[in-house]
């Protein structure tokens, strides 16, 4: 759970949309926010360590990328929340139709 952990800071949360359209510098990164290079280097941190993020070199540069099986814990964690709320949901429609046909019932004997 340590990733929905790291994209729960809105920074992260906008490091990893920018990664998800493409791959970038650190210095392509500063560039999108009013961070230092250090704040944005510890933010890639946690998200490396979240993995979330992958780095390779390439020349002298830094590519960030973002790391689409990092992802899983959380799509695990939305599709288990996802499940008992449906669950949830159908037993109140049940029991609201129930109690709708218990109310028409009711009326008829009137």
């Amino acid at each position: 759970m340590q990733s929905l952990l790291a994209i729960a800071d809105p920074t992260r949360r906008r490091i990893v949309e920018l990664l998800a359209q493409r791959d970038r510098t650190a210095g392509e990164l500063v560039a999108e926010f009013d961070l230092s290079a250090p704040a944005i280097s510890q933010h890639l941190n946690v998200l490396r360590e979240a993995g979330l993020v992958t780095t390779r070199a390439e020349g002298q540069s830094r590519i960030q990328t973002l790391n689409p099986d990092g992802l899983d814990d959380i799509s695990a964690w939305l599709d288990r929340t996802r499940s008992f709320w449906s669950q949830r949901l159908d037993a109140l429609e049940r029991e609201l139709k129930a109690d709708a046909e218990r109310n028409k019932t009711k009326k008829k004997k009137s």
